[in-house]
Parts: C-alpha cells; structure tokens; sequence
C-alpha cells in the first residue's frame, strides 16, 4: 500500500514532540511491506521543500508561513504527491495539513483518514483564551473534518465520543492509543550509571518528562517535591522536557525554596529521553482533570511502563485503561495526593520491584506502535471498501 501521511508540525523540532506518533505510525508502516511519504511543516523556512529518506519513510516539507500564497503552492504539491497513493491520512484539525490533504483526496478519488489524537479547540483556547476568532476557526475546522473523511482513528473513548456526536458511523471509528517501542527496555543499567554521573545523584531519582506548555501541569509535580521534602524523604526530582512555562517553573521551584533538588534539564532528543527514563527509579505523570487530559492517552505513560518503571499518574481519562493496574492512580489535580503516591514508592521497595516486571508485560501485550500501526491499517482497509462501495 501507497501511503501519504500529513503532520502540521516539525517533525524535527525538539519543542514540538507531539510529532513521534506520526513518525512512530510511519515506521511502522515500512516495517510491514507499505510505502510511506510524510508531509511535515518545519519551522525554519530554510527547510521548506525539501525531500529525505529517514528510517525508509520519504520525509516532505512544505511552508509553513502564513499565508493564502504558502497555502496555495503548498496545495498543488500535495496533491501531485497524492495521485499514485492508495490512502491520505492526515493528524490533528489544523488547516495547513487538513485542508490540502482534503483536496488531494478529493482530486484523485482517494479513502481520507482522520488521526484524532487531541482536543485542539480546547488545548488553544488554554493558552490562548482572548483570541476567539483564531480559536472558533480551529473549532469549525475540528467539528467539521469528522464528517467529511472516510475512517477516523481515535486516541481515547473520550475522542470516540466526541466522534459519534459529530454523527461519525461508529463502524468508521477505530481505537489506536499511543504505542511504545519494545526495544527500549535494553541497557537499564548503563544509562543509571551515565545520568547519575552526569548529574551526581546519589539517592533516589524522581524524573517527570513532557511538554512545558499549556495543558501539561508539571507544576503539580514541583508543588508535590516541596511537600516530599519537607516531609523529609531524600531524593532527587528532575524535569525533562521544554516550552514556554520552564521559566515559570523554574521560578515556582525558588519561591518553594526546593532549586537544589529540582534539577531541569530543558530540550531534549526523544530519543536521549528514553535513557532518563531508563535511569530513574520512579516516574511521574500528573493531569488535572478536564477536556483536554479526558482525551489524551499520554506518550509518557506507556513509556515508563516499557522501561519497566514504577508509575505515579493522576487517574483521569484514558489513564486508568493504560496503566491496567500496573501504576499508582492518584487523585487528578492534587499535589498533596500526587506527593503522597511517590512517598509511597519511596518507601516501599518491594512494591517498586513488582511494578517493574508487571509494566513491561502490559506494554508488550497492548500498548506499541506495532499493534497502534495495524489498527490503522484496518482503518484504511474500511476506507477503501467505504470508496469502492460509493463509487458502484
């Protein structure tokens, strides 16, 4: 199979990490015998237009400046990519990507499949309440595109509701969460060894990895390390990850006077992350509970679990289903319970050594980018039945 994949984001972009799905799905497609060509929109214009081969996936660029000029070139080359290809698939709502993959589909009588991995409306509107006009567009746009593609893939039952209420047959929707790369779990101690080194830890380390933007609330885990420590657990907490709320949080950690054991390392390849995660004895991902986190099926999570790390997470949306008992569910938006979950683990050393072999079988029964990639795949399989059947 032929396929032709759009992102509206960097793939290579440290701050914008949200990527590795596509990039994740795509290498799996090559894997299994398919063809694949990723469109993406790199934020330099220096490297717009540009083809490459990464991992045997075609790699595309195309302009990401505004504009009706951008939009418009970048149209006629997407659908001169689309003509020989046997599906469009294109990731979250925004129109640089959406709309010229809708016209490519349209042009050549091609299935269009819709990943819906985010509540985009609402991840704008957190950091950008004012800009209404901005935000409604967005809105339309994510309201509108589920009743126009063939199949829908969906991250979370939450995004499959949401789908069914736009009036999307539910036989059109198909359940494909973040995945994990089994290979990961390799090498444990070596990496302990390098980042203890690297940033002298001696007692137990505490690590939380993601995005510093809107819609992440690390600083649930630095409300939380003030209380661990003043509770008197001795332990070293590090943030892995970057966005515009690392200087906030950075300050947040001086005002609780917590700086010497709160380490933050900023940007950070994805692939490097994996090695934090691979050194730390406990990991932590926290949510508040609302519209955005009730539709993710967080990265992070799966991750940790394929690391075969003991988990602290806030219990909220898809969070419960993936961690299958495997974790410790905290109560979402609660510093003092987020606190209380890793004392836990802190104290409890057994626990801890059972969690690690229980996380790992669960990421290889359900949780990875292999079974992630054949639930899409049976997506495009309906697509194209839906095209044939509508073309009788």
């Amino acid at each position: 199979m032929n396929i032709l994949m759009l992102h509206p984001h960097d793939i290579y972009s440290l701050l914008e990490p949200w990527t590795i799905r596509i990039k994740r799905i795509a290498s799996e497609f090559v894997k299994k015998g398919h063809s694949v060509k990723l469109v993406y929109f790199p934020q330099d214009k220096k490297n717009i237009y540009k083809r490459n081969i990464d991992n045997n996936v075609e790699m595309i660029s195309m302009d990401r400046r505004v504009g009706i000029f951008s939009l418009f070139r970048n149209i006629i080359k997407i659908v001169k990519l689309g003509r020989e290809c046997d599906v469009v698939h294109f990731q979250k709502c925004h129109h640089t990507a959406s709309l010229p993959a809708l016209i490519t589909a349209f042009i050549w009588n091609k299935p269009i499949h819709y990943d819906w991995d985010d509540w985009e409306t609402k991840i704008f509107y957190y950091s950008n309440p004012r800009q209404k006009i901005v935000g409604e567009f967005i809105n339309a746009f994510e309201k509108l595109i589920p009743k126009v593609v063939d199949t829908v893939s969906v991250s979370s039952k939450y995004i499959t509701n949401l789908c069914i209420k736009t009036g999307v047959d539910s036989g059109n929707i198909f359940f494909a969460p973040v995945g994990a790369d089994l290979k990961i779990t390799e090498n444990d101690s070596d990496y302990t060894k390098k980042m203890r080194k690297k940033y002298n830890v001696s007692n137990n380390f505490v690590l939380y990895v993601g995005q510093l933007h809107g819609g992440q609330y690390a600083e649930l885990f630095v409300k939380a390390v003030h209380i661990i420590i003043e509770s008197g657990f001795d332990a070293t907490f590090m943030v892995v990850g970057d966005g515009y709320r690392l200087s906030e949080l950075k300050r947040l950690a001086v005002r609780l006077n917590i700086e010497s054991r709160c380490i933050f390392t900023g940007a950070v390849n994805h692939d490097v992350v994996l090695e934090y995660i691979a050194a730390a004895d406990i990991c932590v991902a926290c949510f508040e509970d609302n519209d955005i986190t009730r539709c993710k099926s967080p990265l992070k999570i799966v991750e940790y679990l394929a690391c075969g790390k003991p988990i602290v997470v806030s219990n909220v949306g898809e969070v419960r289903n993936m961690v299958g008992g495997v974790g410790v569910l905290v109560k979402p938006g609660s510093s003092k319970s987020l606190a209380d979950g890793i004392m836990n683990l802190l104290k409890n050393d057994k626990l801890r050594e059972n969690l690690r072999g229980w996380g790992k079988e669960r990421i290889k029964r359900k949780y990875n980018w292999a079974v992630t990639a054949d639930n899409i795949l049976n997506a495009y399989k309906k697509g194209i039945e839906n095209k044939k059947l509508t073309c009788k």
